[in-house]
């Protein structure tokens, strides 16, 4: 029993291995560090055929290698499958990446207004749907600004609306000021740039890592305590190079959701890539809306502001 399964235990301890060190694989070639800690979620998916083979095999070697991957994913990844959502919270928000190809935006719209919340960011917003956008949420949400290709509607007032300069040569992050009943909150907005994966090239993503940083900068210099971030990131929590916003910033999925919460793509979400993230302010719940015409599902949090 402990000689036969030496193959599964091997196994076993290379995708122990992967877990505990993911950190510390280089991003030098390919960001091969980032494309593996965006999908890390998915490794679990390797241990019941792991346990399914060292049970066949009768083989205690490979058993005893399968605890050691399992208790280090249940470790990481475990406490997104429990419920940790609670009543209360006062703000209700949503992000949604509405897709510039959406052949639906009046259904879409409409869907985020029946959702009710008290703040909807829009990202990869057309030029020519703009108006549309506004004109189907204008009653819901009185205010709104809308910055390059993202934008932000609100029940309260907003002011200070300012685009976020995030080292792309266009606009594709926003900042401004919710006035609302208990308090002011900067809101920010952004969609930082696509990741690829190439054959030649691997994970493409330095445009993204860079604005990411210009990200992260612009939210340590903000003056309100009080701070949430809306957008499709490109990138999961688990990704080193959102560091420089993760680092200073909660997650609402993970420290109030239920379940993964993937939000990308829509047809078989597997990756949390759309965020609500937040500073010096309580989660108390998240979750992902249904379906609408884009390729993201919208993802929406309560929160509990001081």
């Amino acid at each position: 029993m402990w000689r036969r399964g030496i193959a599964t235990a091997v196994l076993a301890l290379v995708l122990t291995g992967l877990l505990v060190f993911h950190a510390d694989l280089p991003n030098r070639v390919g960001n091969l560090g980032s494309l593996l800690e965006t999908f890390l979620p998915w490794f679990g998916l390797a241990l019941p055929p792991l346990l399914l083979t060292a049970v066949l095999r009768r083989s205690v070697t490979a058993l005893v290698a399968v605890v050691l991957p399992t208790a280090m994913w249940l470790n990481l990844f475990g406490g997104l499958l429990t419920e940790k959502s609670a009543p209360g919270g006062d703000l209700t928000v949503v992000t949604h990446n509405v897709n510039a190809e959406n052949h639906d935006p009046d259904g879409t719209a409409k869907d985020l207004v029946a959702a009710g919340a008290d703040v909807v960011a829009l990202e990869e917003l057309p030029e020519d749907q703009v108006t549309r956008y506004a004109h189907d949420m204008a009653a819901a949400y009185p205010y709104h600004s809308v910055q390059g290709t993202v934008g932000l509607w609100s029940r309260y007032p907003l002011s200070g609306a300012r685009p976020v300069d995030i080292k792309m040569g266009w606009t594709r992050a926003m900042r401004a000021t919710a006035t609302t009943p208990h308090g002011k909150v900067a809101v920010y907005v952004a969609h930082l740039p696509s990741v690829r994966v190439k054959f030649d090239a691997g994970f493409t993503a330095t445009q993204r890592d860079a604005a990411a940083d210009a990200l992260g900068e612009a939210i340590a210099k903000e003056a309100l305590p009080d701070v949430v971030l809306l957008g499709d990131l490109n990138g999961t929590m688990n990704d080193r190079a959102l560091a420089s916003v993760t680092s200073q910033m909660r997650s609402a999925q993970g420290a109030a959701g239920d379940g993964m919460g993937f939000s990308w793509p829509a047809s078989f979400p597997m990756a949390r890539i759309d965020q609500i993230m937040v500073k010096g302010i309580q989660p108390r719940s998240s979750w992902t809306l249904p379906r609408t015409g884009s390729d993201h599902l919208p993802v929406a949090a309560r929160l509990e502001l001081p």
